[in-house]
């Protein structure tokens, strides 16, 4: 077990280090766009990275409590009042994916299984599991997940701050901050037990969604186990981060060129017409846009939803936004697929 670990230590301290200067540079989300930086560029180079299996799993429950902490009763109630944006959400999302999956078929150069279960805007592991479900080729589904959710996470936050968004402490209501370390383990505790229960019965994202689930029905009941400690929510963008930068190999450009080329074209497609539904929304209902935009990027649950904490953005409205497209996009993939593959077919 020890050797195990001792094999991950140096990715890990690379990562760490690579966050660390990000943070004293004033990158935007610096723990973990620097970390996810350093990985990517030691892995591209054919430096034997590694990370750990669990490492993303305590960076996605960490950040899935420090979400939960921010959905107060009086939250629970402005969420309520705008459950129409979680229908715009889940009709943009999917619509996504319809754009995504027509640039991808055209451009990439792959089947038409593969460019759907590579264009939808779900996770990358449940569409993979879709793709393999269907005879897709799930190393390109992946690979084209992987620089979706790479672009996104680093031109969105990026540009945020070229912009100078951000909000205030009374921009939404605010977590409470205090920190138990009783609180803490029990709160970390029942997170785990539930991300476990979660994975038994296989529903999407168990390590941000079963600790947001728990942390949420906490705190819409005023009970408050204890904050996210600073260092705490650091270490798990760290461990996001390292993990995601370990999924670009020194071949990972190589494999597939005409499919992550014709990924990226459906990134700069997306990202505009995100933009342009936010801003029209914005108008409709008076809530800001740069909320909105963090809400219906089309990038990572974790990534767009630490962008939003980071930026005290509006996080309940971005961290809804976001899992209600999750729950979209997953229930809705297959069925879609069937559809759209019986009308190609019948139409050729």
């Amino acid at each position: 077990m020890a050797k195990t670990l001792q094999a991950y230590v140096p990715s890990f301290i690379i990562a760490l280090i690579g966050g660390a200067f990000a943070n004293i540079l004033g990158l935007p989300i610096p723990w973990l766009l620097g970390s996810l930086f350093t990985m990517a560029g030691c892995s591209l180079a054919g430096l034997p990275t590694k990370s750990a299996g669990f490492s993303r799993k305590a960076g996605l429950m960490v950040i899935g409590i420090s979400l939960g902490l921010y959905f107060t009763p009086q939250m629970a109630v402005l969420l309520g009042r705008h459950a129409y944006l979680m229908v715009a959400v889940a009709l943009f999302s999917i619509s996504l994916g319809f754009i995504g999956a027509w640039i991808i078929y055209k451009m990439g150069g792959v089947d038409f299984k593969t460019a759907w279960f590579a264009s939808v805007i779900g996770g990358a592991s449940e569409m993979s599991n879709f793709a393999e479900k269907q005879g897709a080729r799930v190393d390109q589904v992946v690979a084209a997940h992987s620089l979706r959710v790479f672009l996104v996470v680093t031109s969105v936050p990026f540009f945020y701050q070229f912009m100078g968004y951000r909000g205030g402490d009374d921009a939404f209501l605010t977590s409470n901050q205090t920190v138990s370390i009783f609180g803490l383990m029990l709160l970390l505790t029942l997170s785990t037990a539930t991300a476990k229960l979660f994975e038994k019965f296989h529903l999407s994202n168990p390590w941000t969604f079963a600790p947001l689930l728990v942390t949420v029905l906490l705190t819409a009941n005023n009970i408050h186990l204890s904050a996210i400690p600073t260092w705490l929510s650091a270490l798990g963008q760290v461990c996001i981060g390292w993990t995601l930068g370990t999924k670009f190999r020194s071949d990972f450009f190589a494999t597939a060129p005409r499919l992550l080329l014709a990924t990226a074209v459906s990134v700069m497609v997306h990202l505009p017409l995100t933009m342009a539904v936010s801003l029209g929304l914005a108008y409709l209902t008076g809530i800001d846009a740069t909320i909105l935009g963090l809400g219906f990027a089309p990038g990572g649950v974790a990534e767009m939803t630490i962008t939003a904490k980071t930026l005290q953005l509006g996080v309940p409205i971005v961290t809804m936004l976001h899992v209600v497209r999750m729950i979209a996009v997953i229930s809705t993939a297959g069925i879609l697929y069937h559809w759209l593959d019986n009308w190609l077919y019948n139409k050729k």
